[in-house]
């Protein structure tokens, strides 16, 4: 028998430091290095010994440190993607802040609330709220991605502010976006694919998103 195999944790701080400072995890990510039970003791052992943070049930991080703050909280971005692996689902930020993300806004959401077709969860992290709702596909129009954003966005402001919307897109996005967003535009609202197809049909300007 070989007795210098890396333990479960060694094996899991290995993958959270190739991964990097800030990462999330849920033990769906390490199920491929031991059985679950396994996995749930040493997360459990790595918490313990400061290795890993868990911030909520099942839920953990390698924390990025700030010299004089100590361990920041990890990006919201990073949280909604971690609780869709465990679960299989998708996530799309919602209207506010894709709208706020492509600069049509300048209100900052107060919660970083995403759409998702799996199950609904909030996690709260200090003052951080992240915060998953399901929603129906017509909701998820190619999640997570530049073309997700456009179409939250435009969802958001409305019809009225369209020609915005397109001025910001054509820009935003690489040609392939445009493509994606050619092909996805049926599945949108009526109201909106006329807009969305003179995003995808713009040439000039443009630049990966």
């Amino acid at each position: 028998m070989n007795t210098n195999l890396p333990s479960v944790p060694d094996r899991i701080m290995s993958r959270a430091r190739a991964t990097g400072r800030g990462g999330v995890f849920t033990p769906t990510d390490f199920l491929d290095v031991a059985a679950r039970a396994a996995v749930d003791q040493a997360l459990s052992r790595l918490v313990k010994s400061g290795n890993l943070r868990r911030l909520a049930r099942g839920l953990y991080d390698f924390p990025k440190v700030h010299p004089k703050l100590g361990p920041l909280s990890p990006a919201p971005d990073d949280v909604a993607a971690a609780l869709a692996r465990e679960t299989g689902s998708q996530v799309q930020i919602d209207g506010a802040r894709a709208a706020n993300a492509l600069g049509l806004t300048t209100q900052v959401p107060a919660k970083n609330s995403y759409l998702t077709n799996g199950p609904a969860r909030r996690v709260v992290l200090g003052k951080r709220v992240v915060d998953l709702r399901h929603a129906s596909p017509k909701h998820l129009i190619a999640p997570g991605s530049a073309v997700g954003t456009v179409i939250q966005a435009l969802r958001h402001v409305g019809p009225l502010r369209a020609a915005e919307v397109v001025q910001v897109a054509a820009s935003r996005l690489s040609a392939n976006d445009k493509r994606t967003l050619a092909s996805a535009a049926c599945r949108a609202p009526a109201w909106m694919q006329s807009t969305l197809a003179s995003i995808a049909d713009t040439t000039s300007g443009d630049l990966d998103g």
